[in-house]
């Protein structure tokens, strides 16, 4: 198949990022499919119209020179999103494809995707890692009622002009059904794990002695988005109550976002800002993987209304089962259920802070049972979300979709003869 791969935030393993899209269209290319990832190049000047093209991995990644960024106004992202949508619908229909594959968020992936698709006389399937709108107006960034109307009807478009729907999480499958979506016709692919990029213990080790404040002190680590969503100020005030409880522990919080700086402004006057919380900034997802695996812990973070965070399909989670290291969530979703349900992991307080904190210290002072749940989180990565078996699942679906389309195709030509 030629696929036009839709994803506006596209990244590769030198980038930071979640980088599912790379390695779902990678295994896509192994399978002997042709990928066009059309995406943005993120850092770009968004006034020009050139297209910048590259072969990762095999992938030809088409990237349009407009610019995003977590720390943009929400007018701002807006307007990157709708920029981005009608760039990407005049190169995906350019690409002739034989199915178009969409990636959300931002929910306006829909508009070119739909647009490639019909004007090919293609297929569309269109996956949701979130769900939008439902979640920027739980949490208030969607307000005006006709914005709130124009993203419900957007996504009953995506919906309706979709012949599968793909979604991380069972909640989300839920969701879909009940905007009436058919059930046969919505099919879970979660999130996964990439076992390879985890593999290398001695990465580790090494991060371990460059570091003097860290050495073999048990260390916590948080890896992605300073956004919102992730109530960063959690981290900052179970880094004094750890501070108090067992100083010699360390947290490691790798990212960036628009809550970056006022997470330091807090750590800085609550007085862990380097002596056991450190902020070590944006890393490429290769870099982040070696944190991950040198951690004794990692955690999860996650704040607001219960449609936020029920079905969060965190990377860093993933990650950390790739990785073997048990992950700690402050909040009772899909994954918090997987990892406990396991062994895997534990669930901290999100209202009490100190008993969370307790519980931490217990955790990473706990020898046998960091051994035993990082074992049940490697066997939870190698069993259940290993991404070679689910990329396998997407490219049957997607081949699946082709065939019906030929099918209809021939039926509706056999019509038309008669």
């Amino acid at each position: 198949m030629r696929i036009a791969y839709l994803h506006q935030y596209f990244v590769t393993p030198s980038m930071p990022g979640g980088t599912r899209s790379y390695e779902m269209a990678r295994r896509l290319v192994s399978a002997g499919h042709e990928v066009h990832m059309v995406t943005s190049d993120q850092s770009g000047d968004s006034s020009g119209d050139d297209w910048r093209t590259s072969v990762e991995a095999g992938i030809n990644v088409h990237w349009a020179p407009v610019s995003y960024d977590n720390e943009m106004s929400y007018r701002r992202r807006i307007l990157s999103f709708i920029a981005f949508a009608i760039r990407a619908a005049r190169k995906a229909r350019s690409l002739d494809p034989d199915v178009v594959f969409a990636t959300s968020t931002p929910l306006t992936i829909a508009i070119p995707a739909v647009y490639a698709a019909r004007r090919c006389a293609v297929p569309m399937v269109f996956e949701i890692r979130d769900l939008w709108p439902a979640v920027p107006i739980a949490i208030g960034v969607i307000r005006n009622p006709l914005a709130i109307r124009a993203a419900v009807a957007l996504e009953r478009f995506a919906y309706r002009n979709a012949a599968r729907v793909v979604a991380l999480a069972p909640g989300m499958r839920d969701e879909v059904i009940g905007c009436g979506y058919p059930p046969e016709k919505v099919v879970v692919i979660p999130n996964g794990c990439d076992l390879d990029v985890f593999a290398d213990s001695d990465n580790a080790a090494d991060l371990r002695h460059r570091y003097a404040w860290l050495g073999q002190r048990p260390l916590l680590v948080f890896a992605g988005t300073f956004g919102l969503i992730n109530g960063m100020d959690y981290l900052v005030r179970l880094a004094a109550e750890l501070l108090r409880l067992d100083p010699e522990i360390r947290i490691a919080a790798i990212g960036a976002g628009r809550e970056f700086e006022r997470t330091r402004s807090l750590a800085e006057r609550l007085g862990v800002l380097d002596r056991n919380l450190y902020l070590i900034g944006r890393l490429p997802k290769s870099e982040t993987a070696v944190w991950t695996r040198a951690a004794d812990m990692t955690i999860a973070l996650i704040t607001g209304p219960e449609i936020v965070w029920r079905d969060a399909v965190q990377n860093k989670f993933f990650d950390s089962l790739a990785a073997g290291t048990p992950v700690a969530n402050n909040f009772n979703g899909w994954q918090t259920r997987v990892a406990e349900e396991a062994g895997a992991g534990i669930r901290l307080s999100a209202e009490d802070i100190e008993a969370a904190a307790g519980d931490v210290a217990r955790r990473l002072r706990d020898k046998e049972w960091l051994h035993r749940a990082g074992e049940a989180a490697r066997r939870l990565a190698v069993e259940r979300f290993d991404r070679d078996s689910l990329a396998a699942r997407l490219a049957r679906l997607l081949e699946e979709v082709c065939a019906d389309e030929t099918s209809a195709g021939k039926s509706r030509a056999a019509s038309g003869t008669r």
